[in-house]
């Protein structure tokens, strides 16, 4: 169901609810108006009658005529009785109501109610005791009321009306502006993130336009990050490829060659067999010590043997004899090792990266690592920390270390934060959740 039809039907409902209400409060009034004014009309219809008649030696065609001329008797039925039964109609008004437009029978029905009658007794001036019949004629208000009443229903249906137009001329723009809104969630859904919403008159879809327009920036400049992070990730494997290859050449290929060449010389008779197969376990030697730096670059297999905790002791093991200028802290938490495989790898990556980072950039000569596993929250928590040279990060946004170690943290649906200020070293503060078991 559409927001328009929902709220049409709302204002329809509300109306009809306003009508019945109202035509129930306009009744009730209607009647009671009635009632009051034939109740009042009658106690001041006797009270002008005693005036009107005067005195018993009044002629009976003066106070017939003074009677019919009563405009006060407009809600009444006014008749004379005379001694010998005969009844004479005195109230002109009668009439004129049964000219005038008068309502419907159910109106009639709902306004009617019992009415007092009264009867004054009147002496003429030859001693004949006539009977004035006074009852309610409320013919006449009714049709006021009736009037009344219609006017009433037109104005509520008038406003209905323009309310109803109102609404529809609010919710054509409206629509308008929503379905704009909806065409460009589309678009970006396509991944189309140069587009933009234009300003609106409206605050509050101004506000959402605008709110749109800065998530078009941050997905598109997370997809021009994302664009170049792979773009480098590529050159880098293909960097990587091509040192492989290379080593492969230089180190496999000649080691193998003069293997081969050894071993045809062994199969001369006056060759040096002992001198031949020395050298050849020499180079059997080296190619074995090249393998494993390989192996290791690629993934270190102590990894996949003792665990992280033993891989990162030999990883600062390794800088420290490499670099005894710097000191290096590590505390890892021993459940670290009973970790899922893939996030042990990839933190471990990330560790390996920001050593490779200080090493090269900081001039730090500290170097604090910490890995601890929560088990309240089960979370694991690293923390990487430096006193080296520090930077503005604002203007080291495009770093790819910095990028690819964020986006390993972020595959792990963790938090990846950094602190830096230049002179003040940096800290790297990553949170990982851990799935349940």
């Amino acid at each position: 169901m559409s927001l328009r039809y929902q709220i049409s039907l709302r204002i329809l409902l509300n109306s009809l609810v306003i009508l019945l209400l109202g035509g129930s409060i306009a009744i009730w009034q209607a009647r009671n108006a009635v009632s009051n004014e034939v109740d009042s009309s009658i106690k001041l219809a006797l009270q002008l009658i005693k005036i009107s008649v005067g005195t018993t030696q009044s002629k009976e065609t003066d106070w017939i005529y003074r009677l019919s001329t009563l405009e006060q008797t407009r809600h009444l039925k006014i008749q004379l009785k005379k001694p010998s039964g005969e009844i004479i109609n005195i109230s002109r008004h009668s009439l004129a109501v049964e000219q005038q437009d008068t309502p419907p029978d159910w109106f009639i029905n709902l306004v009617v109610s019992d009415y007092p009658e009264a009867e004054y007794q009147i002496t003429t001036f030859d001693s004949h005791i006539l009977t004035l019949l006074i009852e309610a004629n409320p013919m006449d208000e009714m049709t006021e009321v009736w009037h009344e009443s219609i006017a009433f229903f037109s104005t509520i249906l008038a406003l209905v009306f323009l309310t109803f137009l109102s609404v529809h001329l609010v919710f054509n723009k409206t629509i308008q502006t929503i379905q704009r809104i909806v065409e460009h969630l589309r678009v970006i859904e396509k991944g189309e993130y140069h587009h933009k919403l234009p300003d609106f008159s409206t605050l509050e879809y101004d506000s959402i336009a605008k709110a749109i327009n800065q998530l078009n920036d941050a997905l598109n400049n997370t997809q021009k990050q994302n664009q170049a992070l792979t773009q480098h990730s590529l050159e880098i494997q293909e960097e990587e490829r091509q040192r492989l290859s290379q080593e492969l050449h230089d180190e496999f290929g000649q080691s193998l060659t003069a293997i081969k060449v050894m071993a045809v010389t062994a199969g001369h008779e006056k060759s040096d067999t002992k001198a031949i197969t020395h050298s050849m376990v020499e180079i059997c030697d080296h190619l074995m010590t090249v393998v494993r730096s390989m192996m290791k670059e690629l993934h270190p297999l102590i990894l996949t043997e003792l665990g992280l905790k033993a891989t990162l002791e030999d990883l600062v093991s390794h800088w420290e004899a490499r670099l005894p200028s710097s000191s290096f802290s590590l505390q890892v938490d021993d459940a670290v090792d009973n970790l899922d495989k893939t996030v042990i790898i990839q933190v471990f990556r990330v560790i390996q990266e920001s050593i490779t980072n200080i090493i090269r950039h900081a001039n730090a000569t500290h170097t604090s690592i910490s890995l601890n596993f929560n088990p309240a929250f089960n979370t694991l928590t690293l923390l990487i920390e430096d006193n080296g040279n520090g930077c503005d990060l604002t203007k080291i946004s495009a770093g790819f270390g910095l990028q690819g170690m964020a986006e390993r943290i972020k595959l792990l649906g963790g938090e990846f934060n950094i602190h830096s200020y230049p002179g003040e070293g940096m800290q790297i503060k990553a949170q990982i959740p851990m799935p349940l078991n």
